[in-house]
């Protein structure tokens, strides 16, 4: 049994907690958050024990470390859990820094422990499927991405304030997607954006609304549309052109039924939020990582993954406050 503590229990720390208990040959041991009522919420639901971090890290029964803090605390807790040989599980983004990141990278490598970065939507079902199906040839070389992703309602603007902005806490998923689908490095960013949705969100010094253009070194192109507010639900479709045919992975929605009257056709919203369209991911997400620990082999993405979404992001920030792309090492 693998003895797992998890380090932060809000809305996240209890995703990853529920997909634990449906794991099997894991369990939560222990829980923490600086909120004590939080971690006795969580405790209370999953059976593990309430203890400070820093004990969770240095104990010996404790196997490997979730951490789903705020994204400010994942530095120092990645140096601890990695020095007391534990191994990680770390929400993205990594850090808001490319060279703190980096540091992160020296300290698990110098330990040699397991890390995972927490980029869930590479274990949903339809964009794994079509990795799976660029792999095998099916559409041939891949020529074009495209993704959308557009939440329903923008977040508080005091979350807005300390996120990092759109590129590093929205389209950082994004952009690791277009690197699990592109199959090559991107080496170049193109960015621009607005305040669409609320001003007050450009008063903060971001945007809420964002396209992205990569390009890797064969000539391959992404381009990435973001928008903080979607009437219809949170609307997730990838599509994917290769140089004999296409592959689409189109929105879930809250049910699969369809209404035909006089007055035309009608179907579902799509799924609300991330919670409920990213539900089986995260379980997959976190099976993988669970097997990983099992069978001694580096789970993936690992935090090289971590650090090339987070140059690409910093990338496109550059370019939006520039209006030139700009071109990564």
């Amino acid at each position: 049994m693998i003895n797992i503590g998890i380090l932060g229990c809000g809305r996240i720390g209890q995703v990853h907690a529920r997909s634990l208990q449906m794991v099997d040959g894991a369990k939560v041991a222990a829980v923490a958050d600086a909120f004590p009522a939080a971690a006795e919420a969580l405790a209370a639901t999953t059976g593990g024990k309430v203890m400070p971090a820093s004990e969770i890290i240095s104990s010996p029964n404790i196997d490997a470390v979730i951490i789903g803090t705020p994204t400010d605390t994942h530095f120092d807790l990645i140096q601890a859990s990695a020095k007391a040989g534990k191994a990680i599980f770390c929400e993205k983004p990594v850090d808001m820094s490319a060279d703190r990141i980096r540091e992160c990278i020296t300290t698990v490598e110098a330990a040699g422990v397991v890390f995972m970065t927490g980029f869930n939507r590479r274990f949903d079902a339809g964009f794994a499927t079509m990795r799976a199906k660029i792999a095998a040839g099916d559409i041939g070389n891949v020529e074009l991405v495209t993704i959308l992703s557009r939440d329903p309602s923008p977040p508080p603007i005091d979350y807005i304030k300390s996120s990092g902005g759109l590129f590093r806490d929205m389209m950082i998923h994004d952009f690791d997607m277009a690197r699990f689908l592109l199959g090559e490095e991107v080496v170049r960013v193109y960015a621009t954006g607005s305040a669409l949705v609320d001003p007050a969100i450009g008063e903060a010094g971001d945007v809420d609304t964002a396209v992205a253009v990569l390009t890797t070194k064969s000539g391959r192109i992404c381009q990435i549309s973001n928008s903080r507010r979607a009437t219809y639900g949170y609307d997730q479709r990838v599509e994917v052109h290769g140089a004999r045919g296409l592959l689409k992975a189109e929105n879930l929605r809250e049910h699969n039924v369809e209404i035909a009257t006089e007055r035309g056709f009608r179907s579902a919203p799509a799924q609300h939020f991330f919670l409920e369209r990213y539900a089986g991911a995260y379980l997959a997400e976190m099976m993988h990582f669970v097997d990983g620990l099992s069978k001694g082999i580096s789970p993936s993405p690992g935090i090289h993954d971590g650090l090339a979404a987070q140059m690409i992001a910093d990338a496109a920030a550059r370019s939006l406050e520039t209006g030139m792309p700009v071109d990564l090492d």
